[in-house]
């Protein structure tokens, strides 16, 4: 028997008969899956010293636990001493079992370590289904080392869902276990 993670397994046998009961659905294939899991960090002081890139990197590869991807420039900005090409930023796409582990990690140890941490907004829906939701810190995730850390940047987690609706997706968010602070139905 292969590995399956604890969310997928939670998935398939609550989350979706509670959907389907919730939403009306006539078979389990019109209830919303999570497709992908994107985690965007653009650093700005990329222009003055080129080494934040490769340790944002790096810091990105060991919280998803997959190589990331150096975004670069698309066009040259003077007043930013921005070159075309440069790099700026790192980016990760999370799908299936690394999508699932790193969404478990997020609500169960990342999201609770936040400063005052009352719960993630709902508000943040882009209308199709999808979820945003930023990070002011990197060092919420266990595997950064605090001590080695000398600037603490901020990044962007998108939640990408079949869910044609915000309310459908909202519903299995919740029910997977995301912490939202105001409950709507």
């Amino acid at each position: 028997m292969s590995y399956v993670p604890q969310l997928r397994k939670k998935y398939t046998e609550e989350v979706v008969p509670k959907l389907m009961e919730q939403f009306k659905y006539k078979s389990s294939m019109e209830v919303p899956k999570l497709v992908k899991i994107s985690l965007n960090q653009g650093v700005g002081d990329a222009t003055q010293d080129k080494k934040l890139v490769d340790v944002a990197a790096q810091e990105m590869t060991m919280i998803t636990g997959q190589k990331c991807v150096q975004t670069k420039a698309k066009k040259s900005v003077s007043n930013f001493k921005l070159r075309e090409f440069m790099p700026i930023g790192v980016k990760v796409t999370l799908r299936k079992d690394n999508m699932w582990e790193f969404l478990n990690r997020l609500i169960s140890v990342a999201l609770p370590r936040v400063r005052d941490f009352r719960g993630i907004n709902d508000k943040s829906f882009d209308g199709r289904g999808n979820y945003s939701l930023g990070i002011k810190e990197q060092i919420i995730f266990p595997e950064i080392d605090i001590d080695k850390v000398n600037k603490i940047t901020g990044m962007d987690i998108n939640f990408v869902t079949t869910a044609k609706t915000d309310a459908e997706a909202l519903a299995l968010l919740k029910h997977l276990g995301m912490p939202f602070k105001n409950q709507r139905n």
